[in-house]
């Protein structure tokens, strides 16, 4: 009997504190004073499952907007040489109505827009990588790469052999790639880079229970520094699926490749990256050569990250969206925005913009691709057109606008890119590029179907079900 009562007891008090807990969790989830949609999903998550939402909590949802990659003083000094270049250009060729969009990116972000450029862009992975190849074999003094995913399949063990010709050449290799993108990769992978005297640094290593906070947080920039005068960037990772496709079809992305002193802001998102891991700063001249104008190109390197003060690609694509006059196009492998963004789409296709959304007809992950198709109705409702790639699975993160303005880079059109991840972007402001990519977007067009309402309409309510209960979760994926 007194073993009972005593079961009881503990049973009562487990309980009581684990609610305390819960409530506890959930009261600091709204003191956080997050987006209120976000906060009410966390809030349904540790109510209706409380064991299982606290664990997700504590490993997804604890915020770090207040952290720093590097001190005000150590960027400074980064940017030292990158900041000369800049105040010493005469003027920048620049339509005056992206100007706003251009000063918003310096000041918030710190990025540094840059004219004389040249920029070859790749839609496909074996054209990307060849490149990449010879761009690699050229280097005479550092190579620096920058991934989300770096594969032990047969491209990535192409590249880490080329890498390790030129480490034994003399050149200095750093390589740093994300603990997440590259969990099934085994250690002796990059063993074999360490061995040969390549720099090899692991991105937030998710460990327990230091980084158990921060699993939510990757880095899913692709980015490679050559020399410091030769840049890569864009959606395309080192994996072989990039190169052969998948199943279905292709694998369609867009990468680009940079000449000119747009390259300084690339160097300097690895090599803020790189002493945020290793605590190294890199600051001197080999980093940041000196460069003459290669072409007519107006480019802007600018990164997003959790950890920032602002949203600072998010916020600028709102801004751009804001200031299309004509049409703005956009490819995205997902399709979750927050409800800014969305309402910036709705708002110019509703004043009479062409706002086109180029999105997969099958995608690689069936839970996002759910929680995209949630938010198509209300978007052609309000006049945007939907295209869906049937010719594989596009992964292009590629927007156009107005012959005016453009980008390729990382991110992708969902919450985890505005909010979690590490982001980075080439941003043009320049008429040449801007009808490159646009032709890129109309030939792919052609693979695509047009979706309408009525068709739309006739999914099954299974689908429709599905869907709005995907997108409940979607601040949260």
């Amino acid at each position: 009997m007194e073993i009972a009562v005593w079961s009881n007891v503990f049973t009562a008090a487990f309980y009581l504190v684990y609610f305390a807990v819960v409530l506890t969790t959930i009261f600091v989830v709204i003191l956080d004073n997050r987006n209120p949609v976000k906060t009410m999903a966390w809030i349904l998550v540790l109510f209706f499952l409380p064991v299982a939402g606290l664990v997700f909590y504590l490993f997804f949802g604890r915020s770090a907007r207040r952290e720093r990659l590097i001190s005000r003083r150590g960027y400074a000094r980064l940017t030292k040489r990158p900041m000369a270049e800049y105040q010493a250009q005469v003027s920048l060729r620049t339509p005056i109505e992206r100007q706003q969009l251009m000063n918003f990116f310096n000041r918030v972000n710190g990025s540094l827009p840059f004219g004389g450029n040249r920029v070859t862009v790749y839609v496909d992975g074996a054209s990307m990588l060849a490149d990449l190849i010879r761009e690699l074999y050229k280097a005479r003094h550092h190579i620096h790469l920058e991934f989300y995913i770096f594969e032990d399949d047969a491209v990535g063990r192409l590249v880490r052999d080329v890498l390790v010709d030129k480490a034994r050449e003399g050149v200095k290799v750093r390589v740093l790639h994300d603990d997440v993108g590259c969990w099934k990769v085994s250690r002796s992978f990059y063993e074999q880079m360490l061995c040969e005297g390549i720099e090899v640094v692991t991105f937030l290593k998710v460990r327990f229970p230091q980084f158990t906070g921060k699993v939510n947080y990757r880095n899913h920039r692709k980015i490679v520094v050559i020399d410091g005068k030769t840049g890569f960037v864009g959606g395309m990772n080192l994996a072989e699926r990039y190169v052969k496709g998948v199943a279905w079809g292709v694998w369609r992305d867009t990468h680009v490749k940079l000449e000119g002193k747009a390259v300084y802001g690339l160097q300097t998102a690895f090599l803020t990256d790189w002493y945020a891991m290793d605590r190294s700063l890199f600051t001197s001249a080999e980093y940041f050569p000196k460069m003459d104008v290669c072409g007519n190109a107006v480019a802007q390197i600018v990164t997003s990250d959790p950890v920032g003060e602002w949203r600072d690609i998010m916020q600028g694509l709102m801004m751009a969206v804001c200031g299309a006059r004509r049409y703005f196009y956009i490819q995205s492998p997902y399709f979750l925005p927050n409800e800014e963004v969305k309402t910036a789409l709705q708002t110019a296709a509703l004043a009479g913009v062409d706002v086109r959304i180029m999105l997969p007809k099958r995608a690689d992950t069936w839970l996002i691709h759910k929680g995209s198709l949630s938010y198509l109705a209300e978007m052609m409702d309000a006049g945007v057109k939907i295209y869906l790639y049937k010719k594989g699975f596009i992964h292009s993160k590629l927007m156009v606008s107005d012959d005016n303005f453009s980008t390729v880079g990382s991110t992708n059109m969902d919450f985890r890119s505005f909010e979690h991840n590490f982001e980075a972007n080439a941003f043009f402001y320049d008429r040449d590029t801007a009808l490159a990519l646009k032709e890129i977007f109309l030939a792919d067009q052609k693979s695509c179907m047009l979706l309408t309402l009525k068709i739309w309409n006739k999914r099954s309510w299974k689908n429709k079900v599905t869907e709005s209960v995907v997108r409940l979760l979607s601040p949260l994926l």
